[in-house]
């Protein structure tokens, strides 16, 4: 059997079944098989294992042996009952049974019948299982309703459903890997073998050829030890990679009905694996699951997992949703092709031209991994053509058959999908999941249509290159176009974790376009993917670029740097997702916070900016209207902020880092170290409160300090506490590695690098986690010295604190402060001096000063809470939030704008704005140069 029986083929058989059992008396007891056998083969299912009859089986409700009529493993389940008798009732005794059937045999769909009538209910269907009914006189108009016999998808893409169905179906073939691997066969061959395997499974449930082919394969041709397994699966495996004209003529009849399979699925020859008979019932228990209702997408990175043992044992956690994919390929193409069908659905003419233009589409994903970009791209791009291909046949009338069948009719071809894969076994499993996916969307056809392509032979996938995508040209496997569209997700490594060969390619990469006098070495690995896709494509003018990204990329050191670049070799934004949280398909991996950023040559017409945010990181995407769009992701002009050494506004006071020890921890005294320094009078002149960032947040136990500048000698000298601790700094300060710490052995008194102001400042914490709100600070006396992990601000007085706690200054921090990890790093030469500060009256400043009084009376209410406590975005305190609230709204006034502000990003908006009209002469805004392409 070639493939599945046409739905033309299907409603004439069931019209021929309502004729043939119209008259029937319809007694359960002496016809019960005898329809269901009928039926079945109304949907090609003829031979007598494809369904277990009479399956013995125990009863959920009553403990007692009953018996299932029908039940096609992992598929259906039939239940009948003589003519007249009650269906709803036959359905709960079919639904007491399936209690105790194995994890591979529970069924789908249970279908009841009393001869004149069928009942059938989907038991995925999240309606709390809502039944058809229909009468037999009515089968051929129904026939579509239980087209799932004949392996035709029913599924809603993307579905929790597909989600499970992939996890089960790759933890058995986890289980197969294990056992392959555990025998000794070598890692590429089980590789291979499972990708065949892989095929035989699917196929078997798919409609591909006979149901339970394969299945009554394992059973009826192989023996129950698994001794003689591997020799009689290598020989099936060799003839479905054989045409018929080129297969021995004495073939065993069983193994001649599988077809010619091709594609380089079953080319390269094996050596025979050995089994036993543990393994053998690994592979027959998979083959009873049923393999038509995963998801190519998503069980790809199910099956690139398999061979991780560690990612073995939690397989659920190992697939990018297709959610996150389509954040991708939606605003990069797929929106745009949809809304040309919607302005076009009544007009022939607009339809063929959409359809010529989706067939010019190409599609490189430079970073493939197992497919899944690929996969749901050409699922998307089918589904569409379909849509557009039905609506055609509504308005002039066209049959499927008179406007096709090959594949070469095809708008949306698999040839039109490249990849480039660094190892050989996910790009293996790109290409399966490709030919999977191809199956799935021609029955879609076949259903909508009545005619599809042949689904065999598979056409061999070329376009899947194994090799390092940096080191070669993209346009060998691909010719730049205007309709080339760049997507994917490149590593997430980091520019501190990069090994000297992606070091190197990052040299290589970037010597290709104009980076000069730019940090590109700084950047994280992904911005490779950047630069080669703007080499690719420089002098289309219609094609685009996608890739997910950490964040990282898109602020503070490394955006300074892709602003200039982009824009240098001619590079906009077009559209992008702010930061959410991504779960990588690699086994291991952890979610990351990511953003996406599409872009495209800037001659590209008819561009409109798209921005998508996010209320919380695990939550929607909103989109936010925008004028234009810069690598900050946000809406504004193309800046690089400039890295300044003072406040760039008159009035703002200046900022740095505290005071750094570098003492080996001699001059740092804890609490429990503190009752012996106090017992010493000299060491006890000497004592500081101590504190760091995380000291100001958390409310650690307290610490001191030794603070010995302009300390009187005598009382060095005389003080015990003071020569061994002293003594101690000398040492940890000789032993350095760093030449200025050496220098310092000499004056083990003094901290290595003294900022200690002499009167009241202001204080952040450095780094400050991005789920809060706002970066609580405070004000400290001078006697209080400051650690190095503090950002100071001496002398800024409480209408100052009120511009450093508002949201408008956390606007500038999400996108011009550096990161650490996911972190806020605040920096003053990015994070503080070149905001453009107001300069507010008295009024203004006195305004200013009594709503940050208000905010530190509500922190006051709350004693016994730390400021990590008080700005935790589930435990903020209501009265803490509305004085907040009420200091943005002053802030906000005090920049000299009516303006009310929804959100950051039109906060964020306006600053970029006021930086760009800020006063030419003060040289605080570096233009990105332009320069003319090479």
């Amino acid at each position: 059997m070639a493939k599945s029986l046409s739905l033309n083929e299907i409603r004439t058989r069931a019209a021929k079944l309502s004729r043939d059992w119209g008259d029937e008396p319809g007694d359960e007891r002496q016809q019960a098989q005898s329809f269901v056998r009928d039926l079945l083969a109304v949907y090609g299912i003829t031979e007598t294992r494809a369904a277990f009859y009479e399956r013995r089986v125990k009863r959920a409700s009553t403990g007692s042996r009953g018996y299932i009529d029908a039940l096609i493993p992992g598929l259906a389940l039939i239940e009948m009952k003589s003519a007249g008798m009650d269906l709803s009732a036959a359905e709960q005794q079919a639904l007491d049974y399936i209690h105790h059937l194995p994890d591979p045999e529970m069924p789908r769909w249970v279908l009841t019948s009393d001869f004149r009538r069928f009942r059938l209910i989907d038991l995925n269907d999240a309606r709390d299982t809502i039944a058809v009914e229909f009468d037999l006189e009515d089968f051929r108009e129904h026939a579509d309703r239980l087209a799932f016999f004949a392996g035709y998808g029913q599924r809603s893409f993307g579905s929790k459903e597909q989600e499970t169905a992939s996890i089960k179906a790759a933890k058995l073939m986890a289980g197969l890997y294990e056992a392959l691997e555990g025998s000794g066969y070598s890692d590429h061959e089980a590789s291979v073998f499972l990708v065949r395997t892989l095929f035989a499974l699917y196929a078997d449930d798919a409609g591909v050829w006979d149901k339970d082919l394969f299945l009554e394969f394992l059973e009826t041709r192989t023996a129950e030890d698994g001794s003689d397994l591997g020799p009689q699966l290598s020989l099936l495996y060799q003839v479905m990679g054989r045409a018929p004209m080129r297969r021995q003529s004495n073939l065993d009849e069983l193994i001649a009905r599988f077809p010619y399979v091709n594609g380089g699925i079953f080319e390269e020859p094996l050596s025979i694996p050995s089994f036993d008979t543990g393994m053998r019932k690994r592979l027959i228990d998979a083959a009873l699951f049923n393999w038509s209702a995963i998801s190519p997408a998503i069980f790809g990175s199910l099956f690139q997992a398999v061979k991780d043992k560690a990612a073995r044992r939690d397989l659920g956690e190992h697939y990018t949703t297709e959610t996150n994919i389509l954040k991708v390929i939606r605003p990069m193409f797929l929106d745009d092709l949809r809304q040309r069908f919607t302005d076009g659905y009544r007009d022939t003419k607009t339809l063929k031209k959409l359809r010529m233009d989706m067939a010019r589409m190409q599609f490189l994903d430079p970073a493939c991994g197992c497919g899944n970009f690929l996969v749901v791209a050409y699922r998307e791009m089918r589904a569409l053509d379909l849509d557009v291909l039905v609506r055609i046949q509504e308005l002039t009338g066209e049959t499927a058959r008179s406007m096709f069948f090959t594949e070469d009719d095809l708008g949306v071809r698999l040839s039109s999908f490249h990849g480039i894969e660094l190892e050989e076994w996910p790009a293996q499993i790109a290409a399966t999941a490709l030919h999977l996916v191809e199956h799935q969307a021609n029955q879609a056809m076949e259903l909508a249509l009545g005619a599809a392509p042949d689904p065999l032979p598979l056409n061999k996938i070329k376009s899947i290159v194994v090799g390092n995508a940096l080191r070669m040209d993209w346009a060998d496997v691909i010719e730049p176009s205007d309709d080339l569209h760049i997507m994917g997700n490149p590593p997430f490594i980091g520019m501190n974790r990069m090994t000297p060969e992606q070091q190197a390619d990052n040299r290589l990469t970037f010597a290709a376009v104009d980076a000069q006098g730019l940090r590109t070495g700084r950047l994280d690995y992904v911005a490779c993917w950047y630069a080669k896709a703007m080499t690719t494509l420089r002098g289309t003018k219609g094609a685009r670029a996608a890739f997910v990204s950490t964040n990282s990329i898109t602020q503070g050191e490394q955006a300074r740097t892709m602003v200039p670049l982009l824009d240098r070799n001619g590079f906009t934004v077009d559209f992008a997702h702010r930061t959410f949280r991504w779960t990588s398909e690699a086994p291991g991996a952890a979610a990351v916070h990511c953003v996406v950023v599409g872009f495209s040559p800037s001659a590209r017409v008819g561009r409109k900016p798209r921005l998508f945010t996010y209320d919380h990181i695990a939550g929607e995407p909103i989109e936010r209207p925008v004028q234009q769009l810069n690598f900050y992701l946000a809406d504004g002009a193309s800046i690089v902020p400039a890295k300044l050494t003072r406040p760039g506004t008159i009035g703002m006071p200046n900022s740095h880092k505290g005071s750094q020890p570098t003492d080996g921890g001699h001059l740092i005294v804890t609490e429990e170290q503190m009752p012996e320094a106090e017992a010493d009078e000299q060491a006890k002149r000497y004592l500081r409160q101590f504190v760091q960032g995380q000291d100001m947040l958390q409310g650690m136990p307290k610490r001191w300090c030794l603070w010995l500048r302009n300390a009187d000698p005598a009382d060095m000298r005389g003080s015990r506490v003071l020569r061994d601790r002293l003594a101690g700094v000398r040492a940890a300060r000789a032993g350095s590695p760093t030449a200025s710490v050496r220098e310092f052995a000499d004056r083990p008194g003094l901290f290595t690098q003294d900022r200690q102001p002499d009167t009241t400042f202001f204080a952040l914490p450095e780094v400050s986690s991005e789920n809060r709100t706002w970066i609580p600070g405070r004000f400290y006396s001078p006697d209080v010295i400051a650690g190095n992990k503090l950002i100071i601000f001496p002398g800024a007085l409480p209408w100052h604190a009120a511009l450093l706690q508002s949201s408008m200054f956390m606007a500038w921090i999400e996108t011009f402060a550096g990161r650490l990890e996911s972190r806020y790093s605040i920096a003053p030469a990015l994070a503080y001096f070149p905001i453009p500060w107001p300069t507010p009256d008295n009024a203004t400043t006195t305004k200013l000063s009594d709503v940050w009084r208000a905010v530190s009376d509500a922190r006051a209410d709350y004693p016994g809470a730390t400021l990590a406590d008080l700005y935790d975005p589930n435990a903020m305190p209501g009265n803490l939030l509305d004085a907040h609230r009420n200091l943005d709204a002053v802030v906000d006034r005090a920049f000299g704008t009516r303006r009310r502000f929804t959100d950051n990003a039109e906060r964020l908006s306006f600053l970029i704005d006021a930086y760009t009209r800020r006063d030419a002469t003060e040289q605080l805004l570096i233009p990105t140069p332009v320069r003319r392409r090479r």
